[in-house]
């Protein structure tokens, strides 16, 4: 198999490879400026060129890297806690698959600079999480609930990076995501596929208060004539 550096037709490109597959090997140590020109066979002066300064040209590796795990649009399914659930999924393996630039993106936190990298994701996340809030399927706020995602799933990857090679244990992950989520998300939609709209929702709402007043609404409670016309009120909502 061909080296990707020698690969890379332009000086850009093999920085980008070069620097690549030198912070992958590094497993988070630092890199030199000097050892990724040499990898790429340019100069100095051309890294700057392209890329400013060695922050520049890590954080288009960075960038490039974790966009191969972000989800196409055209990936997503109907189902919004499947599409959660899958991204919390894919989150976890990127980080174990390539953990010197899950390090990169995560260990340079710094007050009030998010990272620009990761925020597509997070946007995604909200995305599903606003569908999920349309629903009435969501027991905090969108924001919330988002906050505590990415909080849970970052925390569980570094966990799992930092376990002897060979032993990071995945259903450790899928245990914390099924926790985080029915804090947040309610009990009907995490049992089954959530692909209907709003109408069908309000339908199952309608039931279960159907089911609630049978039980609960004796004599007394509520006229005969009341009851009738809840009851007819229900019975349209439910087939909506």
């Amino acid at each position: 198999m061909q080296d990707p550096v020698e690969e890379a037709t332009s000086a850009r490109d093999r920085l980008l490879a070069a620097a690549a597959e030198l912070l992958d090997a590094a497993q988070g140590a630092p890199v030199s400026t000097r050892a990724i020109c040499d990898r790429a066979g340019v100069r100095a002066p051309t890294l700057y060129h392209h890329f400013g300064n060695k922050q520049g040209l890590v954080d288009a590796v960075v960038e490039y890297g974790f966009g191969q795990y972000v989800p196409a649009a055209d990936t997503d399914s109907d189902d919004p806690v499947v599409d959660v659930r899958r991204g919390w999924d894919r989150h976890v393996r990127y980080g174990l698959d390539h953990p010197a630039f899950y390090a990169l993106l995560y260990g340079r936190v710094a007050a009030g600079r998010p990272c620009q990298v990761t925020a597509v994701a997070e946007r995604q996340l909200r995305v599903l999480l606003e569908r999920l809030d349309r629903l009435g399927l969501l027991l905090v706020t969108p924001a919330v609930a988002a906050q505590q995602i990415v909080a849970a799933n970052v925390g569980i990857t570094l966990q799992l990076i930092a376990q002897p090679e060979g032993c990071a244990d995945v259903e450790q992950s899928r245990g914390l995501r099924e926790t985080v989520l029915a804090g947040v998300i309610a009990a009907s939609a995490l049992g089954h596929e959530v692909t209907a709209s709003r109408g069908t929702a309000l339908a199952e709402a309608a039931e279960e208060l159907s089911r609630a007043l049978a039980l609960q609404c004796g004599d007394g409670v509520l006229s005969a004539g009341e009851r009738a016309l809840l009851g007819e009120l229900l019975d349209r909502l439910a087939v909506c």
